[in-house]
């Protein structure tokens, strides 16, 4: 049996509250990545736009201490609740990416944000803002690419996840560009979910996706700061 098959019974137990992003596809995949890391006792782990907490107990379960962090007062209640449910200890704060965690460094950064294409920027429906990234899918990729490096201790790793439908080279591009050696070290293709499928038209108008295109393309983005 696969990690991601090992890990999806345990994620589906999280609970959440109405609006806040539930473990799925890319939160498999970006747990698989964290599997293949050497993260134990020691280690300072922050998680950006944790939604349920599912990766930072993941990594708490590995032995790490934990930060998480999201812009969303749900998202952080969802995730407190779901700590003490399972165990863990993590400590959550409420902010804009790694702002909350200040002048902190960590030896790993995880992160799956909102990265899908949106029409007209930001949707307007709270169940769709967990996934919007802006007109090019983009909007917080780039920022984290740009802030990364600040949160990082030398050597220190960033794990994060998004479709290729925002631009795999831009973000190994930009993120070498800011100090870090990256390679993209997994990836999954996985059919088109609800927001997807509703987009579909205005995707392909954009030459995002292409006729008869039904799956899209995750990856797992590692970098280590140089």
């Amino acid at each position: 049996m696969t990690t991601t098959a090992l890990l999806r019974p345990a994620f589906r137990k999280m609970w959440t509250l109405p609006g806040v992003y539930a473990p799925q596809h890319d939160t498999y995949l970006l747990a698989r990545a964290l599997r293949q890391e050497a993260v134990g006792g020691g280690m300072d782990v922050l998680d950006v736009g944790t939604g349920s907490g599912a990766l930072a107990l993941l990594a708490a379960h590995m032995g790490a201490r934990v930060r998480a962090t999201d812009i969303s007062w749900r998202a952080v209640a969802t995730a407190r609740l779901n700590a003490v449910r399972s165990g863990q200890r993590i400590e959550v704060r409420r902010g804009d990416l790694t702002g909350p965690v200040g002048g902190r460094r960590f030896d790993l950064v995880l992160s799956n944000p909102p990265y899908v294409p949106t029409p007209g920027g930001r949707g307007a429906r709270r169940a769709v803002r967990t996934c919007d990234g802006g007109a090019d899918g983009r909007e917080l990729v780039d920022r984290l690419c740009a802030r990364s490096r600040q949160v990082l201790k030398p050597r220190g790793v960033l794990l994060m996840t998004h479709s290729a439908l925002c631009g795999v080279g831009t973000t190994l591009t930009r993120l070498t560009e800011a100090g870090f050696r990256c390679s993209v070290t997994d990836r999954a293709f996985v059919p088109f979910g609800p927001v997807l499928t509703e987009r579909l038209p205005w995707l392909r108008a954009q030459g995002l996706v292409a006729q008869g295109q039904d799956a899209e393309e995750l990856v797992v983005v590692r970098a280590e700061r140089r």
